[in-house]
């Protein structure tokens, strides 16, 4: 997510993120429409993002304190509740990728660090250089924030902080955040969610975010919904954001939007972020709690939406 003003650099970028995110929507949209799974869009579509330098996952991704990259990553299958998660990788070219494998070929949930990218080579992923990832615009940032000691969400410039937990500086700025996720429903009424990041810029080495944690960044369910966060991560898991909507439709009986609502805007602070979802029924729900929030919506009706302000709606031909 990410704000912009009316300079001619901001109207420009702003171009390429409607770019991006239309682009995304589309390679989804095309598996759902020759009947693929909603595995495969919400991986496709992620992975699309990983390698688009725009946003704040894969190539791309801010930078840690140590001015390298550490990636997190989550993939979950609603219908068998299988899932798959990678956090604090190095060297993993597109983490929702492996979070995948990871589901599908392991007995486990989830991989860190090194014991991740042993497993990626295991399986005949290549590995890359952590440089791969880098850009000029994240290196700027880092920069600016390593120098004041901060630690920040990603497109934040602000420079007021806060005193957080172990004397830690966290900017208050309640600017919109860049980690990207998909959630998809597919003709045999299956849903699935996927959701990757680069965290916090300047964040401390090993720092694990809501991204890659089941029930808190992602969550699928094809009793209720598909749900992917972005935002203050720690928010997130403190509330089990995926999961409490999801629970909140099951309990309560309440619908996809009136959940989400419930969750972003009374449980958790303002500018802790938000979140994407879709329900069995077919419905979406795109609620944030920011100032803005990249966001897309493509169904098999024909409405098409792209997102990034409260009110900034862009209608694009489906």
């Amino acid at each position: 997510m990410i704000l912009f003003s009316d300079s001619k650099e901001d109207i420009a970028r702003k171009k390429q993120y409607i770019h991006g995110l239309h682009r995304a929507l589309e390679i989804g949209k095309q598996i759902l429409e020759r009947g693929g799974s909603a595995l495969d869009a919400v991986e496709a579509a992620v992975k699309d993002m990983e390698d688009c330098t725009l946003f704040n996952a894969g190539k791309g991704s801010v930078y840690a304190e140590d001015g390298c990259h550490e990636l997190d990553a989550s993939i979950m299958d609603g219908r068998t509740l299988g899932c798959g998660a990678v956090t604090c990788v190095r060297r993993i070219k597109n983490p929702i990728c492996l979070s995948r494998k990871i589901m599908e070929k392991s007995k486990h949930i989830m991989f860190s660090g090194s014991g991740a990218e042993k497993f990626a080579t295991e399986i005949g992923m290549e590995l890359v250089d952590n440089n791969y990832f880098d850009d000029e615009y994240r290196a700027e940032q880092w920069q600016k924030a390593h120098n004041k000691h901060v630690v920040q969400l990603d497109h934040s410039d602000n420079t007021k902080t806060t005193i957080g937990n172990n004397n830690i500086k966290f900017s208050d700025d309640i600017k919109p955040k860049g980690t990207v996720g998909a959630v998809a429903l597919d003709i045999h009424g299956n849903l699935a969610s996927a959701t990757s990041t680069g965290g916090m810029t300047n964040k401390k080495i090993g720092r694990v975010g809501d991204s890659p944690i089941i029930g808190a960044g992602t969550y699928a369910n094809n009793k209720t919904c598909a749900i992917s966060g972005t935002g203050t991560g720690e928010q997130f898991m403190r509330h089990v954001v995926g999961h409490d909507i999801s629970a909140l439709m099951e309990y309560k009986g309440i619908s996809l939007q009136q959940a989400a609502e419930e969750v972003v805007y009374k449980k958790m602070n303002p500018g802790d972020g938000g979140m994407i979802g879709v329900s069995l029924d077919g419905s979406t729900a795109m609620v944030f709690n920011s100032t803005g929030m990249y966001r897309g919506m493509a169904n098999s009706l024909g409405e098409y939406c792209i997102g990034i302000g409260k009110e900034d709606i862009t209608l694009l031909p489906s």
